[in-house]
């Protein structure tokens, strides 16, 4: 397994080398900023992103990062203990109430410098010279400047790669899910799954071996039409519940002039990077199944690019709305 991820690494990288000898590594700007649910995997998510793009010598990286002071979420409303008397329930919901309502508070303002920080960070005047942008675990509304611009951007030819919650983003913005393809509807517990390769041939794909496996969260889309997008990764049945149906991992299209890459994997840790947590019962994924993760999105990054060539005709794989999960919101 070592041996094969070294040399589907060289590969790719002299693949890249091939087409860009010349003209220096490509630039691209990572986004990481979450106004919804956040990641623990997005520092790591950050570190993995900038090495591979080193050790390949493709790419540099830069980030728009999350602004500080994001108020802290009071989550769920309390629910009663057992023999917890009426007067001790009441006080917690008095004080959830409050917290709720300062933290709404707080988010509101929040929210605002968010708005003021995107405006300068992704004003299409300053990201216009990178080659290409990576979503790596957004979330929620970013606040762009401009999102129909920076949809018009990536149509106009730059590379738009997203990873895992990057599908759960702007979901008001059609422009945004049409441009990616789908978005984000439901999960359920983190399983093990062994997906189909639908095109092994991909740079995406093709480091992935034929039976391997990857335990992660798996996401269950919606406002996905298997007729627009060229499938690389997917499930025929539920990823947990096993009922038959087509469930996507991951897929590429041209966007215009532009391409796009999308894998819904990079949930955890351990996902992105070998060496986290080593030798530990935190680790459900081996060292061995993160290189390849590092692998499956370098080839998406690199086809995006245009430093890699591979297929991306629409419609490869043939999946009936009966087997879809329900589209529409």
């Amino acid at each position: 397994m070592i041996r094969r991820t070294f040399l589907c690494l060289a590969a790719l990288m002299a693949g890249a080398a091939a087409y860009g000898a010349d003209a220096g590594p490509k630039k691209l700007l990572v986004v990481t900023v979450t106004t919804g649910f956040r990641h623990s995997s997005i520092e790591t998510a950050e570190k993995v992103l900038a090495e591979i793009g080193k050790s390949s010598g493709a790419f540099t990286v830069d980030y728009v990062q999350q602004p500080p002071g994001q108020p802290k979420n009071p989550g769920r409303a309390p629910e009663k203990k057992p023999k917890e008397t009426d007067e001790a329930f009441k006080t917690r919901q008095a004080d959830y109430s409050k917290a709720l309502a300062d933290y709404n508070t707080a988010n509101e303002v929040w929210r605002e410098q968010v708005k003021a920080y995107m405006a300068d960070k992704m004003a299409l005047d300053k990201i216009k010279d990178y080659d290409g942008f990576i979503f790596a675990n957004t979330t929620g509304d970013l606040q762009f400047p401009d999102r129909e611009g920076f949809v018009e951007l990536i149509k106009g030819g730059k590379a738009f790669i997203a990873m895992h919650s990057g599908g759960d983003t702007y979901h008001p913005f059609r422009g945004y899910v049409d441009m990616l393809g789908g978005e984000f509807q439901t999960h359920k517990s983190q399983v093990e799954i062994q997906p189909i390769l639908h095109n092994p041939a991909h740079p995406a794909t093709k480091p992935i071996p034929n039976g391997w496996r990857v335990y992660d969260e798996i996401y269950i889309f919606k406002n996905y039409d298997p007729a627009k997008v060229h499938a690389l990764m997917g499930l025929n049945a539920h990823p947990n519940e096993n009922t038959p149906g087509y469930y996507p991992v991951s897929w590429c299209k041209d966007f215009g002039k532009g391409k796009v890459f999308y894998t819904s994997l990079g949930h955890r840790e351990d996902v992105w990077d070998p060496t986290w947590k080593a030798d530990t019962k935190d680790r459900k994924n081996s060292p061995e199944i993160a290189k390849t993760y590092q692998e499956h999105i370098l080839g998406g990054i690199l086809w995006s690019l245009g430093l890699v060539e591979g297929e991306s005709e629409l419609g490869n794989v043939k999946a009936t709305a009966e087997a879809t999960p329900e589209a529409g919101n």
